[in-house]
């Protein structure tokens, strides 16, 4: 029903933002890296989106670009992946880095996404890999490109928090975990910033 939304970013909560279209606020669920890339409260911005109808609700869904909201829309049609699963895997690991994910079969990896259980990883990788194709900014050779777009994602959102590169620099230097998870890496770093 809406291919995209452009308008005047008003706010940027957890999960999702508000935007001004006309006078007309629409909240928008996003996942934690589509919202780090939206740039400041008062810009305008234009999201590709989903409209998820529900019995007891109209639930609008944002993407930074189309590839995003593509796999959102495949991971949601699989059993026991709802909205908000397919959010946090979303906000976990970079459409490229989830489809390669899914299309080498690591279970593992996939069940370190919050509300992704190993029955629904493997349903999951059974219902979705035929269809992905593996792309160059996966994990594979071009790791180290991917690992780069990361780690930008990770200080832009830092930045958003009020922190300064410096600090999010610092903090991140002894970091030891999957280089692709981006809540991973900015959970890492928010324990460092605070203390342990």
């Amino acid at each position: 029903m809406f291919a995209h939304v452009r308008g005047t970013l008003i706010s940027i909560e957890a999960n999702n933002a508000v935007i001004d279209v006309n006078g007309i606020g629409f909240k928008v669920g996003m996942s934690s890296i589509a919202l780090s890339s939206l740039g400041p409260v008062g810009s305008t911005v234009t999201i590709y989106t989903s409209l998820i109808v529900r019995s007891e609700a109209l639930d609008l869904y944002g993407f930074q670009d189309s590839q995003e909201r593509g796999l959102f829309e495949r991971l949601i049609s699989v059993s026991g992946v709802g909205p908000k699963v397919a959010l946090s895997a979303l906000s976990s690991f970079n459409s490229a880095s989830l489809q390669q994910l899914i299309i080498d079969e690591d279970v593992k990896r996939l069940t370190t996404i919050p509300g992704l259980g190993t029955k629904t990883a493997q349903r999951l990788i059974l219902e979705l890999k035929g269809s992905l194709v593996a792309t160059d900014q996966g994990i594979g050779q071009d790791g180290q490109a991917n690992k780069t777009a990361v780690s930008a994602q990770v200080t832009e959102a830092l930045l958003g928090m009020g922190f300064t590169k410096q600090e999010v620099e610092l903090a991140s230097k002894d970091y030891q975990g999957s280089a692709d998870n981006v809540t991973e890496h900015i959970r890492f770093i928010l324990q460092r910033l605070g203390g342990g």
